[in-house]
C-alpha cells in the first residue's frame, strides 16, 4: 500500500496519516460549503477524495462494510492496522513470539539449503513488519549456528576465512550449496534391503576375535540385486515343483487304497465285486419269479389290535 500510494503521489500518504487537518467533512465524507474554500483547502479536499476512492477501491466488500462509519481516510487507515496489525498488545505477543521461534530455528536433517533458506527469510520478515528486525551479522551467525552437526567443519572454514561483519547473507547461502553439492556428489548410494539366502560354500568363515557379527556381513549386504533376484525366481520354482509332486503322491496314494478296498467289497448274495446286495442281478430276478402272498388271519388281527391301542391312547 506504502509503495503503491507514494507512487502515485507523495502528498497522497502524508493525508492518509495526518489527515485533512482543520478541513470540516460530513458523516459521509463530503467536503461541508465547498464553494466558500480557497484555492488550498479545495486540493486538499481533492487530494483526500482521491486517496478515499484507492482504500475504497482496493477493499473487499465485508472489510468495508466494517469502515463504512469512517467518513475520513485517517479513521479508515486507523481502522484497517488495527484490523489486521492489531493494537499495541498484540503486537507485542506477536513479536515474541517470532523472536522465540527465530531463536530456536534449526535446520533439519532431511533438509536442502534451499528449503532451510525459503523458511528463515518469512521470520525475518515477520519481525522487520513488527520493528524486532536484526542486522545482517545476526542472520548469518543464525544460519551457521543452525547447520546439523556434519556442516561444522564448513562452519569452521567460513569463520576462520570470512569476515562475518561484512558478511552478506546471499553469499553465505551461496557457498553452503557448493558445498552440498560436493557432499551429495560424496555419499555412497544407498542399496534397498535384501533376503539374505544361505551361503552355497560348504563350511563358512570363522569369525575373527576383534570382528563382530555386523560386521562378517559386510561382504554379504554388498551382493549384486540381479544376482539376489535370480536366486528368490529358482527357490521360488524350486518349492512350487516340490509342492506339485507332493499333490500327485497324495492323489495316487488315495486312489489306489480306494480301489483296494473297493475290489475287496462285494455282493453277499452272489459274492461277486462291483455291486451291492441291493442291486444284484440275481435276487432281482428272483424277487421277480416269486408270487406276492396274500395276508393271513393273524397278520390281520395284528393289525386290528395295533389300531385298537393306538386309539385307546
Amino acid at each position: 500500500m506504502y509503495s503503491h500510494i507514494m507512487g502515485l503521489d507523495e502528498e497522497l500518504w502524508n493525508v492518509l496519516e495526518d489527515g485533512v487537518g482543520d478541513l470540516v467533512l460530513d458523516e459521509e465524507g463530503a467536503v461541508i460549503d465547498r464553494k466558500k474554500h480557497i484555492v488550498a483547502e479545495k486540493k486538499m479536499y481533492k487530494k483526500h477524495d482521491k486517496i478515499r476512492g484507492i482504500l475504497v477501491a482496493a477493499l473487499p466488500h465485508k472489510q468495508y462494510l466494517k469502515m463504512s462509519d469512517k467518513s475520513t481516510t485517517k479513521a479508515m487507515f486507523a481502522s484497517l492496522c488495527s484490523n489486521y496489525e492489531g493494537n499495541k498488545k498484540v503486537k507485542e505477543v506477536k513479536a515474541i513470539m517470532l523472536v522465540h521461534q527465530y531463536e530456536l530455528f534449526k535446520m533439519k536433517e532431511d533438509e536442502n539449503i534451499e528449503t532451510m533458506h525459503s523458511r528463515f527469510p518469512t521470520l525475518v520478515y515477520g519481525l522487520q513488519i513488527l520493528k524486532k528486525s536484526y542486522v545482517a551479522f545476526d542472520h548469518v551467525n543464525k544460519i551457521l549456528r543452525s547447520l546439523p552437526a556434519k556442516w561444522r567443519p564448513k562452519v569452521s572454514a567460513i569463520e576462520e576465512a570470512k569476515d562475518l561483519n561484512t558478511l552478506s547473507v546471499e553469499d553465505l547461502i551461496s557457498s553452503l550449496k557448493c558445498h552440498e553439492i560436493c557432499l551429495n556428489e560424496q555419499e555412497p548410494v544407498r542399496k534397498p534391503k535384501t533376503i539374505a539366502l544361505k551361503s552355497k560354500g560348504k563350511s563358512s568363515k570363522a569369525l575373527k576375535p576383534n570382528e563382530s557379527e555386523d560386521e562378517s556381513h559386510v561382504g554379504d549386504s554388498n551382493e549384486d540385486p540381479v544376482v539376489v533376484v535370480e536366486e528368490m525366481a529358482m527357490l521360488s520354482n524350486r518349492l512350487q515343483y516340490l509342492a506339485r509332486k507332493k499333490n500327485k503322491l497324495l492323489s495316487r496314494g488315495s486312489g489306489y487304497k480306494g480301489s483296494r478296498k473297493e475290489d475287496q467289497k462285494g455282493c453277499f448274495n452272489n459274492k461277486k465285486p462291483r455291486h451291492f446286495i441291493v442291486d444284484c442281478p440275481d435276487l432281482q430276478k428272483e424277487k421277480s419269479k416269486e408270487k406276492p402272498k396274500k395276508p393271513t388271519f393273524k397278520s390281520n388281527k395284528f393289525r386290528r389290535q395295533i389300531k385298537q391301542s393306538l386309539m385307546a391312547t
